[in-house]
């Protein structure tokens, strides 16, 4: 028995995972999975028991997304709960569909994961660092899973919105920053995403949680949800080794306001201050000096 809590999970950001989970719907979702080939015993935790014999023959009613995890919910009332940790991927080929052109390649050695489905498509887990996992839970009762159990609301759904994070910043003294990261506060939300939003609602990083004012947690809440939405829209940002299910990259890494261009102006009209780059929890932060207060 794995016990979740003690472990910490790293992987791409919300947009990524949903770009993914985007790609392998109709590849997926009413499809029969005709063959679970489980080429190893384990990724970051142990696969759970009979992990092919519980997949095999089940057709996926449903794939969605929880945070940074895929979820698929099966026909026999169990529901394959994935994240792809730092390096991995979720590739599609032999898709009759005409959606993902790619014939289906020589196995690699990293495929530890392949679902080949009932109308000849072939979904491979490749994960060369291992740090992905799969588990297999109720789906009943799947939001009571220890990894899922304690997320806080989708920043792109109805429950996250100004009031709501208002109430949850409140008199807290911890760097807002630090705050937006803590998945129990907001779902999905990771380091490029929160320095960019933060750029955009001209906020410091660095500023305590619980003393930013009404109007400004607003501007932050829209923007958030502005920065993720076009994330989506670009396919997420491809850094390492993210690539979308149809191996292709994704681009918003080139529309970066801050991250990862500490030294570079600023990209405000009236601004050109060099953007700058603190350690928070040792974890970079990009902003500007004099856009963000």
């Amino acid at each position: 028995m794995v016990n979740w809590s003690e472990k910490r999970v790293l992987m791409p950001e919300l947009p990524e995972v949903e770009t993914v989970r985007r790609g392998l719907a109709p590849v997926m979702e009413g499809q029969i999975i005709t063959e679970a080939q489980i080429n190893r015993p384990d990724l970051r935790w142990p696969f759970p028991n009979r992990m092919a014999e519980r997949l095999t023959g089940q057709q996926i009613l449903r794939l969605w997304r929880r945070s940074k995890y895929m979820i698929a919910d099966m026909e026999s009332g169990e529901s394959l709960l994935i994240h792809l940790g730092m390096s991995g991927r979720m590739v599609v080929s032999g898709d009759p569909l005409g959606k993902f052109v790619h014939d289906h390649p020589a196995p690699e050695k990293h495929d530890h994961v392949v679902l080949t489905m009932a109308s000849g498509a072939r979904v491979t887990f490749n994960d060369p660092r291992r740090f992905g996992a799969m588990d297999l839970l109720n789906t009943a009762t799947a939001n009571a899973h220890p990894l899922l159990s304690k997320i806080g609301p989708e920043p792109l759904g109805n429950s996250f919105h100004p009031e709501y994070l208002a109430e949850a910043l409140r008199g807290r003294k911890s760097a807002i920053k630090a705050a937006l990261l803590d998945q129990r506060i907001v779902a999905g939300l990771g380091n490029i995403y929160v320095c960019e939003s933060l750029y955009r609602a001209g906020i410091h990083p660095a500023r305590a949680a619980g003393r930013i004012g009404a109007a400004r947690i607003s501007h932050l809440t829209n923007h958030i949800r502005d920065v993720l939405t076009e994330a989506i829209a670009a396919g997420g940002s491809s850094l390492r080794d993210y690539r979308r299910a149809d191996g292709e990259l994704g681009y918003f890494q080139h529309a970066f306001d801050v991250y990862g261009r500490a030294g570079d102006p600023c990209r405000s009209h009236d601004c050109a201050e060099p953007i700058r780059r603190i350690v928070q929890s040792g974890r970079s932060s990009f902003y500007c000096p004099l856009c963000q207060r």
